[in-house]
């Protein structure tokens, strides 16, 4: 349990530091963390589970019930049983004496699923933290999409003022302001959706916590500064940890306690049975016993021990059919984390500052007469298109460093370099 915390307490931190807040009013990710793990019926639900097989130890733990009774002989007859004058009557006690350890069989059985109840309600925990991850970083992104098209937008505007001083002086016809508004009109359009988009985001991630009319904000912080992570092959070793694989640790040992319950099965039990007898014929009383055990108990109990023993078999299989898919699903994750922070960096530090000093040259030459409306809106439109591209790849390596968090459980030690904040949208 310790393990798995820890993991769990990494995960946070990194998630944190992926997206870095610094101000207290807004929501944190870390605030977002504890409404979930507070309040989600998910988790809720492992407490009355929990409660549920405490009860079933509770009951495994049971010794087989004594059972009392009353026997009556020779009564309502006929010739001296007549009456009740001939009547015998015995009062017993009898139970089951259980042999092969069935009694450790069952309280074992029961204890080790109450103990996979914990790792399987860690898994969940961390499986809702990667998905509330998931969500403030579209709410991140929605917001940066907006900032994007803000910028689009007074670009746009100052477009449309330079195209209508040089209509006005008669340097350019009415159809290259009119082509201007409509640029501007198609980004104001676009920073209205990406609005929408924040406002559904938002709500996405309210509903995590069951808020339904969100009111707070959100002060993302630098979605281009995405950290370094470890190489694939120690990824590959941590993935060995991982809460999915660690439950088959747990399946095993209750796959394991089944069989060894089977296995008590075959030792037969006695049923046995004390008691004390009053006499037809006067006030003498008398004791009696008996003992009995059931045979053939071997061979009935070995369909039970063999279907345990494939169980245990195909768990196995199981648990190696998992690791193949979680190495796959991490090998796919890791391999798109480098294309898109790869990506988003060259982006920042190459494409993006050329394509500003282009754009500010056009800016001049077409202030100046030297350069046509369109070479002008061609580079802002393009400029914009690069911004675009290095928010996507930059949202994108973001998700799969979820991803690679979610599968490994672990705190990434190599940060953010000094190229990590490179690359910013200018």
């Amino acid at each position: 349990m310790r393990l798995r915390s820890a993991a769990l307490a990494a995960f946070v931190a990194v998630c944190a530091v992926a997206f870095p807040t610094h101000a207290a009013d807004p929501l944190t990710l870390d605030d977002a963390f504890l409404r979930v793990a507070d309040t989600h019926p998910d988790l809720r639900l492992f407490g009355a589970r929990h409660e549920a097989l405490k009860a079933e130890l509770d009951r495994s733990s049971l010794r087989p019930a004594l059972v009392a009774g009353a026997e009556v002989e020779n009564v309502l007859g006929t010739g001296p049983a007549s009456g009740l004058d001939g009547a015998e009557i015995t009062l017993s006690l009898a139970s089951v004496l259980e042999r092969g350890g069935k009694l450790d069989a069952r309280r074992t059985l029961a204890q080790s699923r109450i103990d996979a109840l914990a790792i399987e309600r860690e898994a969940q925990r961390l499986d809702l933290l990667a998905e509330v991850a998931r969500r403030y970083l579209a709410v991140v992104g929605a917001q940066r999409e907006g900032e994007l098209a803000q910028l689009d937008v007074d670009q746009r505007e100052r477009t449309v003022a330079a195209a209508r001083r040089r209509h006005e002086a008669g340097a350019s016809p009415e159809s290259v302001v009119l082509t201007a508004q409509a640029a501007l009109a198609r980004s104001e359009l676009d920073r209205a959706r990406a609005r929408q988009r924040q406002a559904a985001a938002r709500q996405h991630l309210a509903a995590l916590w069951g808020e339904r009319n969100p009111a707070f904000e959100i002060l993302g912080g630098d979605l281009l500064a995405v950290p370094q992570i470890a190489d694939f092959a120690v990824l590959a070793d941590w993935l060995q940890r991982t809460p999915e694989l660690a439950q088959f640790v747990d399946q095993q040992r209750i796959g394991e306690a089944r069989l060894q319950l089977a296995r008590s099965e075959a030792t037969p039990d006695f049923d046995w049975q004390v008691g004390v007898r009053r006499m037809a014929d006067g006030d003498d009383f008398g004791l009696v016993g008996s003992v009995s055990i059931p045979l053939g108990t071997t061979r009935r109990a070995q369909p039970g021990i063999r279907a345990a023993r494939a169980e245990l078999t195909a768990l196995e299989i199981e648990r190696e059919a998992v690791g193949l898919s979680l190495y796959s699903t991490l090998a796919e994750a890791h391999g798109r984390f480098g294309v898109a922070r790869l990506e988003a960096q060259r982006l920042g530090e190459d494409v993006l500052p050329r394509l500003a000093k282009a754009e500010a040259a056009a800016a001049t030459a077409y202030r100046a007469g030297a350069a046509s409306y369109l070479e002008w809106s061609s580079l802002q439109a393009e400029r914009a298109a690069a911004r675009q591209q290095q928010l996507a790849a930059a949202l994108e390596a973001q998700r799969a460093l979820i991803e690679i968090q979610r599968l490994t459980g672990q705190a990434f030690v190599a940060g953010p370099g000094p190229q990590d904040n490179q690359g910013a949208t200018p």
